[in-house]
């Protein structure tokens, strides 16, 4: 169940599973109260909306090649969950996300969380904060269990630039322990750098490490470049 256990860890960073699927049903969405206008007349994103969107460039850290490019369309809202809907450049079929309102992933289409995979946010967010978690994970596709745990801490505030302009962000380093349930030997470790800007309430950039057997299996970057408002 090895490469189960890689699948299934390989999809915290990004939606690598984009098969037609059948949308989330529509739920009520939540009400939020109107944003005021920034200086430089640009509406500020604190409050997600439908039809927020984020593209994102998925680059392959360890041979350096640009994989995809994916935007990431908020799609459904409640009061407890974000719908999201994941299309790739060049790629007419769609993925669909759930999200709570912390930005933990409860369900890819393929993959189910239980709670939740815990690479969100804890708000409030200051330097020095951390947090822990733990959630089972179950791929609905090749049966595969595991269980996960991990610990979050915010390590700073800084402002960097990406192809969508620069942002004062919070950086959270992310580590996460993936066992398979069924067997104890089969397990990896994920580390996960954030840096979410409350801005636009969402990554601006993240980097995934991957390991097994104290090798490196993984190394990938997704860096925003472009997002904006309905």
């Amino acid at each position: 169940m090895r490469l189960a256990l890689f699948a299934t860890v390989g999809l915290i960073l990004v939606a690598s599973s984009l098969s037609a699927q059948t949308p989330p049903k529509e739920s009520s969405p939540a009400t939020a109260p109107p944003a005021a206008e920034t200086p430089d007349g640009s509406e500020p994103m604190e409050e997600v909306q439908l039809g927020d969107h984020w593209t994102y460039e998925f680059r392959d850290d360890i041979s350096g090649d640009v994989k995809s490019v994916l935007t990431h369309t908020v799609t459904d809202l409640s009061n407890s969950q974000i719908g999201v809907r994941i299309t790739r450049a060049g790629n007419a079929n769609s993925g669909y996300q759930t999200f709570d309102h912390s930005w933990n992933l409860i369900n890819s289409g393929v993959l189910r969380y239980a709670p939740n995979d815990g690479t969100g946010i804890r708000a409030p967010l200051a330097a020095g904060k951390t947090w822990s978690f733990k959630s089972n994970v179950i791929n609905g596709t090749s049966g595969f269990s595991g269980r996960r745990s991990g610990t979050s801490k915010v390590t700073t505030q800084e402002s960097i630039t990406t192809p969508a302009g620069t942002f004062d962000t919070f950086r959270i380093e992310t580590s996460i322990q993936i066992q398979n349930a069924n067997n104890a030997t089969d397990k990896a470790q994920a580390v996960i750098q954030t840096w979410y800007a409350p801005a636009i309430d969402h990554w601006v950039k993240r980097s995934f490490v991957l390991r097994s057997d104290s090798r490196v299996r993984e190394k990938n970057t997704v860096e925003l470049v472009e997002y904006g408002r309905r």
